[in-house]
C-alpha cells in the first residue's frame, strides 16, 4: 500500500503542536482575511516564518490556504503573502481564485486545488493538472466517483505543474456545509458577512419558523435543524477510502480546539497504521469513535462517500461533545528532576482524582489525572480554589504558561 498523508488543521500555535504532537504527516493553516476561516484571524503573515521554523524541526509539510474569493483590492496583499511563502519555503498553496493558482505558478509555488473550485470530473482535473499536483475533490462525491478518477489518473500517467503524478486529497472528518463544498450566500445576505470570504456566521445551524405568507400559516421545523449537517467521520471505512486511490486525508477544524485538533489526529493515524498492519478491527473502530465524540461535533455521518443522496440533520443546536473542558490555571513552573508542575489557579477548582488537560507551546495536548495534590509540601484532600498555588507530579515535561483545564 502506498503511504497516506494525514494533513490536520491548524488555527494557533496551541493547535500546531497538537497537530504536530498526535503524528500529522503535514498541517495547513490561514493567515489575514484571505482564507475560509477568516472570523478567528490567529495567524499573520508575520507568522509564516516561524510556523516554517517548527515544521522543519519536526519534518513535516506545511500548506498555506489562500482560496477564498478574491477582490481587485485584494490583488497586493495576495502577491505578497505569496513571496513570503515563497521565501520560507510553503509545501504549497491550497487556492480557487485564478489569479491565485496563475502567480504561485509564476512563483513556482506548488498548488492544491481547493475543494472550493467543485472538481467533480476526470476531464476537469485533467483541464486544471497544468496548474496543480494535487486535487481537493468536491465534497459530494461518492467512493465510486472518486475512484474511476484515481483509475483514469494511473491509467493514462496525468502529471501535475511539477511534472509529478497527480495526487487526490479529500476530507476524512469535520464539519459539513449545507451547500455545495461550502459555496453558501445565506450568512451574507442576513449578516452581510460571507462565508466564500472566511466570515460564515453559521447561521444555517440555527432553529427556524416557516412562514407561508399568502395563507399566513406558520410552521415550526420540529426536530431537526435541516440546514444543520452531522460532522463527516470516515475512520469505521477508513480501509473503503484509502482503497478509492486517495493520497491525502484531510482533517477539517482550523477553528476547533486543541484537544480536537490532537484526538482527530491521533486516532486517524492509528487507524491508517492499523489498516497497514492489518490490525484494522471493529473493536478498535468503536474505541476510536468513542474517543472522537469526547470532543466537539454535531453527531457523525458519512458523507456522500458511501452513496447517501441527501444529508444526515441534526436534531439540536450546538456540540454533542461527551466531555467538556474548564479552565483552571496555568503552569507557574516545572521542576524537571522530580517531575513536578507548579500550578496556579486562576480560576474554578482543581483537586485530587481530577482529569486534566495541559495544553500549550512545545508540548500540544496532554491528559492526566491528579494523584496528589501538594502546597507548601503538605498533601492537600480538599479543592484548590481560584488565587492559590499548588504541585502535582506530572511524568513528562510541561512548559511555563502551558494552560490547565479541568475535564468534565
Amino acid at each position: 500500500m502506498k503511504k497516506i498523508e494525514l494533513l490536520s488543521p491548524v488555527g494557533n500555535y496551541d493547535s500546531l503542536y497538537a497537530a504536530i504532537e498526535s503524528g500529522a504527516d503535514s498541517i495547513y493553516y490561514g493567515i489575514e482575511q484571505l482564507n475560509m476561516r477568516a472570523s478567528k484571524i490567529n495567524f499573520t503573515i508575520k507568522d509564516i516564518k516561524k510556523i516554517n521554523e517548527i515544521c522543519k524541526k519536526k519534518r513535516i509539510k506545511k500548506y498555506l490556504t489562500l482560496n477564498t474569493i478574491i477582490y481587485d483590492h485584494d490583488i497586493n496583499m495576495v502577491k505578497k503573502i505569496l513571496y513570503e511563502a515563497k521565501e520560507y519555503n510553503i509545501d504549497a498553496i491550497i487556492a480557487m481564485d485564478s489569479f491565485v493558482i496563475k502567480y504561485s505558478n509564476k512563483l513556482n509555488l506548488p498548488i492544491h486545488i481547493s475543494t472550493q473550485l467543485n472538481i467533480t470530473n476526470f476531464e476537469s482535473l485533467k483541464f486544471y493538472s497544468k496548474y496543480s499536483d494535487v486535487f481537493v475533490l468536491s465534497r459530494e462525491l461518492n467512493l465510486n466517483q472518486i475512484k474511476y478518477i484515481t483509475n483514469k489518473i494511473n491509467l493514462y500517467k496525468l502529471k501535475g505543474f511539477s511534472k509529478k503524478k497527480i495526487k487526490i486529497e479529500i476530507f476524512c472528518h469535520g464539519s459539513l456545509c449545507m451547500a455545495i463544498s461550502g459555496k453558501c450566500y445565506l450568512s451574507l445576505h442576513t449578516y452581510n458577512s460571507s462565508a466564500n470570504r472566511g466570515v460564515c456566521k453559521q447561521n444555517c445551524r440555527r432553529k427556524y419558523l416557516v412562514k407561508d405568507k399568502e395563507s399566513n400559516i406558520e410552521l415550526e421545523v420540529d426536530n431537526e435543524y435541516i440546514m444543520s449537517s452531522k460532522d463527516l467521520c470516515t475512520i469505521n471505512f477508513l480501509d473503503k477510502i484509502i482503497d478509492s486511490g486517495v493520497s491525502i486525508l484531510k482533517i477539517e477544524g482550523r477553528n476547533k480546539s486543541p484537544e480536537y485538533i490532537s484526538k482527530c489526529t491521533k486516532y486517524y493515524k492509528e487507524a491508517i497504521k492499523s489498516i497497514y498492519n492489518k490490525t484494522y478491527n471493529k473493536e478498535k473502530i468503536l474505541t476510536w469513535i468513542n474517543e472522537l465524540k469526547k470532543v466537539y461535533n454535531r453527531g457523525f455521518w458519512s458523507g456522500y462517500y458511501l452513496g447517501e443522496k441527501i444529508g444526515q440533520w441534526n436534531n439540536s443546536y450546538g456540540s454533542k461533545a461527551i466531555k467538556k473542558k474548564m479552565f483552571i490555571g496555568i503552569v507557574k513552573k516545572y521542576y524537571n528532576k522530580k517531575k513536578i508542575m507548579e500550578i496556579e489557579v486562576k480560576s474554578n477548582n482543581i483537586k485530587k482524582k481530577d482529569k486534566i488537560l495541559i495544553i500549550g507551546n512545545n508540548l500540544g495536548v496532554k491528559e492526566i489525572e491528579i494523584k496528589l495534590l501538594k502546597n507548601e509540601n503538605k498533601e492537600i484532600k480538599n479543592k484548590i480554589k481560584k488565587g492559590k498555588i499548588c504541585t502535582t507530579y506530572v511524568p513528562f515535561k510541561v512548559f511555563k504558561n502551558n494552560k490547565i483545564y479541568k475535564i468534565i
